[in-house]
């Protein structure tokens, strides 16, 4: 048990945490603005949407578990319209989908944005035309990327007709399968099946209980592995992870340590990828500027991101999904 003086100094070095990373991702807007090559049909979408999007989604949760007077509130609520007008209101998204209509990243980040109440009715119009295609329904993806996908058709009124999501047990979480066989691959796509499952932490009540009882076994040791070995990037979205399966039992997960992260960030409170990175943060951003910023801009939302969940951390179904003696192994 955490006694209470100690609780209230993490909940104030996690504020502090989350503050100075999105304190960081403000001074680098330039770097997060679409550029000219938005629309072409060779632009690089991981160096321009891709960053622009995650932004987004961050402080789209941020902004739904903070209050307005908060200034962590404020800060994301400034980036999200920032990210608003880099799409000139949603516009860009229409163009995007004229451009390119069976490629689902303009819909996973317009989705980010509407989370927040950011919406173009024509491009969810549009959108919702090519989501009835064949073409569409049957683009092949990995089970998480489709849950992703059908997540946000759900945020801009899409529904499939006549077809139940099966993507659930078809992803390596959903599988439930052997903890030995836990890696980095699978460490990113499980922590997207739970983000995806519980709107980006804004629901934690949505994950299954057989879900939760088997992370609330087994992520211990993986998220102290992740750490232990550097791997600030993926040990960040595992600690959002754990704030979101907290959430869900009341009880914090075991090895949810947050001060090996803490001390691998820049000084500026930038995260960077893993440990091969930390030459960059001794070197400093003015070692190359666009390297440094791919290199720790993740990282450093996914930071915020588990920092303002750890924070904001009320039991929404206490005990539920544990099993008695429990390893989470199916039955």
């Amino acid at each position: 048990m955490t006694a209470p003086a100690d609780a209230h100094r993490t909940a104030g070095t996690l504020r502090t945490a989350a503050g100075d990373a999105l304190a960081w991702a403000d001074s680098r807007r330039a770097d997060f603005a679409l550029g000219e090559d938005a629309l072409a049909a060779d632009g690089e979408v991981d160096r321009s949407w891709k960053p622009l999007g995650e932004l987004a989604q961050v402080c789209a949760t941020v902004t739904r578990l903070t209050g307005p007077a908060d200034p962590l509130h404020a800060r994301a609520r400034g980036l999200l319209d920032f990210a608003w007008q880099e799409t000139r209101e949603g516009e860009l998204f229409l163009r995007l989908q004229r451009l390119e209509p069976f490629a689902t990243y303009p819909l996973e980040v317009y989705a980010a944005l509407a989370s927040a109440g950011l919406r173009h009715p024509a491009f969810e119009q549009a959108a919702a035309v090519v989501a009835r295609t064949r073409g569409w329904r049957l683009t092949e993806q990995d089970p998480t990327r489709r849950l992703g996908v059908l997540r946000a058709e759900e945020r801009c009124g899409i529904h499939r007709f006549g077809q139940a999501p099966p993507e659930l047990p078809q992803t390596w979480l959903g599988g439930l399968p052997e903890p030995w066989t836990f890696g980095r691959d699978a460490g990113y796509a499980l922590t997207h099946v739970v983000f995806h499952l519980s709107d980006w932490g804004r629901d934690a009540s949505a994950l299954p209980p057989d879900l939760v009882a088997y992370l609330g076994d087994w992520l211990p040791p993986w998220l102290d592995t992740c750490l232990e070995a550097g791997l600030w990037d993926l040990g960040g979205e595992l600690l959002a992870v754990a704030a979101i399966v907290a959430r869900t039992t009341g009880e914090d997960i075991p090895g949810s340590d947050w001060g090996r992260l803490l001390e691998a960030r820049g000084p500026s409170g930038e995260v960077p990828l893993d440990d091969r990175d930390l030459d960059d943060v001794a070197a400093g951003p003015g070692s190359d500027g666009d390297r440094y910023f791919l290199h720790h801009y993740h990282s450093t939302l996914m930071a915020a991101f588990a920092a303002v969940l750890a924070g904001a951390r009320p039991a929404e179904r206490p005990g539920a999904g544990r099993r008695p003696g429990g390893q989470g192994a199916p039955a």
